[in-house]
């Protein structure tokens, strides 16, 4: 009887062991998104001081904004601000109101993960939106999103209410101007957020936001 039970102790313990050990690889989100919330702050702190100083130098093709959501009259902390890339100017006039509704065409990424990078920029990783599907962007063949500028994370808000129509930017935006310290779908708690975003149309309330299709440009008038 000794001889048995020490042997089923054996087996169980063996058992515990390799559940343990299974459960800690198979964990996605550990795994995955290991020390995400110092990852991504290190990560936005760093960018920020690098964009200013490039900013500094008398490069153009970074800006830096302030969340519309922030009190103007203090400098705040760097969560603060979303930081600009400029792929492309467009040549529209006027930026969208909070209270407008617009037609973008985006994709969204989180910072480079465990088994997420990149090809093409190893700092980013996992695709969580997007509007299009194909690698390179086209916007003569995908339609733009359309929804609300006040229907968005702050960060994305405050990128819209500084574009033209044309504008292409790639945004940073820290995880405080985004979905803070909450899981949302795929995205992570603490997630720093980078979109790919083009401005294809806007237009102020009560006006219809026309249907869209493939191949097609709108331009909206200013009144």
């Amino acid at each position: 009887m000794r001889h048995h039970a020490s042997y089923y102790a054996f087996l169980a313990f063996v058992a515990a062991v390799f559940c343990l050990s299974s459960c800690k690889e198979t964990d996605d989100t550990v795994v995955e998104f290991e020390n995400w919330q110092q990852k991504n702050e290190a990560y936005f702190n760093a960018k920020y001081n690098s964009v200013k100083q490039a900013i500094a130098s008398g490069d153009t093709s970074w800006k830096i904004f302030k969340s519309f959501s922030k009190d103007y009259s203090t400098t705040g902390t760097a969560s603060d601000y979303i930081l600009v890339k400029v792929l492309n100017e467009g040549s529209g006039s006027g930026s969208p109101l909070y209270t407008d509704s617009v037609r973008v065409h985006y994709r969204g990424q989180l910072l480079a993960s465990a088994s997420y990078v990149d090809s093409s920029d190893s700092e980013l990783g996992y695709v969580f939106d997007t509007s299009w599907s194909t690698t390179t962007f086209d916007d003569r063949i995908f339609v733009p999103s359309k929804f609300g500028v006040s229907g968005v994370v702050d960060g994305f808000s405050t990128a819209l209410q500084h574009m033209r129509i044309g504008d292409r930017w790639r945004v940073y935006i820290p995880y405080q101007l985004g979905y803070g310290t909450s899981d949302n779908g795929s995205i992570p708690a603490y997630s720093t957020l980078v979109f790919d975003l083009a401005l294809a149309a806007y237009y102020r309330p009560g006006n219809k936001v026309p249907d869209w299709s493939a191949n097609e440009m709108r331009i909206w008038d200013e009144p």
